[in-house]
């Protein structure tokens, strides 16, 4: 019954909670989604029509709190990368 799961959006990657930041000129924002019951740190940083996504290895039992951690991974990815992200 799990493929029914995935086949229809019930399964995993489905993004658990969303929340956005804008920081420095770019748009970040957070996707975790559940995975194994825990929900794994994800995002997307963006600028000018251009996507950079990232995954961490960090897991977390609630999707909230994953979500807060992905804004602050995805500042800590801006302040380090900068435009460089994107090539």
């Amino acid at each position: 019954m799990q493929w029914l799961k995935n086949l229809f959006g019930g399964g995993v990657g489905q993004p658990a909670a969303t929340k956005t930041l804008e920081y420095k000129g770019f748009l970040i924002t957070a996707e975790p989604y559940k995975e194994a019951g825990q929900y794994q740190l994800a995002g997307v940083i963006s600028k000018d029509g251009k996507q950079h996504r990232f995954v961490r290895a960090d897991k977390f039992t609630d999707a909230s709190e994953a979500a807060d951690f992905a804004l602050s991974k995805g500042q800590l990815i801006v302040d380090q990368q900068g435009e460089r992200m994107f090539t």
